[in-house]
């Protein structure tokens, strides 16, 4: 893997994102059962465009996503305190083909753990405190990430500065993994030759 340390959000981070499969969008690749995702010819399309065009597709935020940005430092602060653990933040982290990555709110120092960030709305944290594990929403991004870091575990955090925290560890799944690995590697391969064929 490839560390990149530009901050998240910033011109650096998105430039090096450009055209790559995320591991936060590999949803739009494969589904959560292992099976190929309707969306991802509109995904593959979106990261030819912005390879074409030298531009990123704009970020939607609303005023929940902005206040989740916000707390997210405290998130991680708290997470140290509760872990003992030292967190290092990152920018994109590229597989060493360089083709596609992810963007760990953060990974463990001395041991083989990343960590993912969420700060939702009151009824959204409520939901997941009451399932009490990863949502299925954020499971290919949390296999994607371990993927690609090779980090063995996941810790997901929900976090709301009024609530209890949601904190819970997921592990590898090698079969979904290399499901995974198929389809993302696949779709690479499809914006590469389609973006060389369309220039």
């Amino acid at each position: 893997m490839i560390i990149l340390n530009d901050e998240q959000g910033s011109p650096e981070w998105l430039a090096s994102r450009l055209g790559r499969p995320s591991a936060s969008m590999f949803g739009k690749l494969i589904t959560g059962s292992g099976k190929p995702s309707s969306s991802a010819e509109s995904y593959i399309n979106e990261l030819i465009a912005e390879r074409l065009t030298g531009r990123s597709k704009p970020f939607y935020t609303n005023e929940h996503m902005e206040r989740g940005n916000a707390l997210e430092p405290e998130a991680r602060e708290a997470y140290e305190f509760i872990t003992d653990y030292e967190v290092q933040e990152t920018g994109f982290i590229l597989d060493d083909s360089e083709e596609f990555g992810c963007s760990p709110d953060g990974l463990v120092v001395d041991h083989s753990l990343g960590l993912e960030i969420k700060c939702p709305s009151d009824s959204v944290h409520v939901s997941y405190l009451r399932a009490g594990k990863v949502p299925a929403k954020y499971y290919q991004q949390v296999q994607g990430c371990m993927w690609i870091t090779g980090r063995e575990c996941w810790d997901f955090m929900s976090y709301h500065p009024e609530m209890p925290h949601l904190l819970v560890r997921a592990r590898r799944n090698e079969k979904f993994i290399k499901a995974m690995a198929e389809q993302v590697l696949a779709a690479v391969e499809t914006i590469t030759t389609e973006t060389e064929r369309l220039v």
